[in-house]
């Protein structure tokens, strides 16, 4: 996992890098971006892929126990559909809403002190999201400009009362429903006649703790705290 989200953060460095690249370029060439850059604002679609996971932090209880040798999160992975709604503030700024719901799976694994096998357990969620972000965009080169993008986003997971979610949580941890994270990301536009298209790459880390403790479940009380992480590869279809 932490060579995952260390690769994650490499990506994002390097988008970065080249946005301060291309503001340097002289801007040529931009016959398609010159008829979008009279719009105040426009709308799209998003279609994304996500990997999802849980960053925990053991309680001080988990050293003293003699049940569990390991308590860890994986990813797992899912799909993300969003409405795109974006207003243009000056040349190189938007204010980005984009809500939409987002299938996710999280997996957490706790492994015995004697060796038996371990349980694991899927969490799968479908989630409303609200996000809010700040696009800064380079200066365009060719039809082309890259961009940065940081915000927040509020999620609420509409599969947490179901009946298998309530299940789970009785054999093992509840997760609440309610989550803030916030969100860095970076990307590149490409003009076409009819419309922007934007591959992004997005990480995003929660703020809150979402572990509901259960004073009757031992693997409850060894956790300190259980927050949200993703990663997302997006595809938006602006116009």
């Amino acid at each position: 996992m932490r060579n995952l989200y260390c690769c994650q953060i490499t990506l994002i460095a390097g988008f970065l890098l080249a946005c301060s690249v291309s503001s340097a370029q002289v801007t040529r060439g931009n016959y398609n971006f010159q008829d979008f850059q009279s719009k105040p604002y426009y709308f799209g679609l998003t279609l994304g892929y996500n990997s999802s996971s849980f960053q925990i932090l053991n309680d001080d209880r988990f050293i003293r126990n003699d049940s569990f040798a390991i308590a860890e999160a994986r990813p797992g992975s899912g799909l993300n559909v969003s409405i795109v709604t974006n207003l243009k503030v000056g040349d190189h700024f938007d204010i980005r809403f984009l809500p939409g719901f987002s299938f996710a799976e999280r997996i957490i694994a706790f492994k015995p002190v004697n060796g038996d096998r371990e349980t694991t357990r899927n969490i799968e969620s479908v989630f409303v999201q609200a996000p809010f972000q700040v696009r800064y965009k380079s200066a365009p080169y060719r039809d082309k400009r890259v961009f940065v993008v940081g915000g927040f986003k509020y999620n609420y997971d509409v599969a947490s009362n179901s009946r298998v979610r309530k299940e789970l949580a009785r054999s093992l941890i509840k997760i609440s429903p309610h989550d803030f994270a916030v969100e860095v990301g970076a990307g590149i536009q490409f003009f076409f006649p009819f419309f922007i298209f934007s591959p992004e790459i997005k990480f995003s880390q929660g703020l809150g703790n979402i572990l509901i403790y259960n004073d009757e479940l031992e693997q409850s009380l060894v956790i300190e705290k259980i927050l949200s992480r993703a990663f997302t590869f997006s595809l938006h279809f602006e116009g």
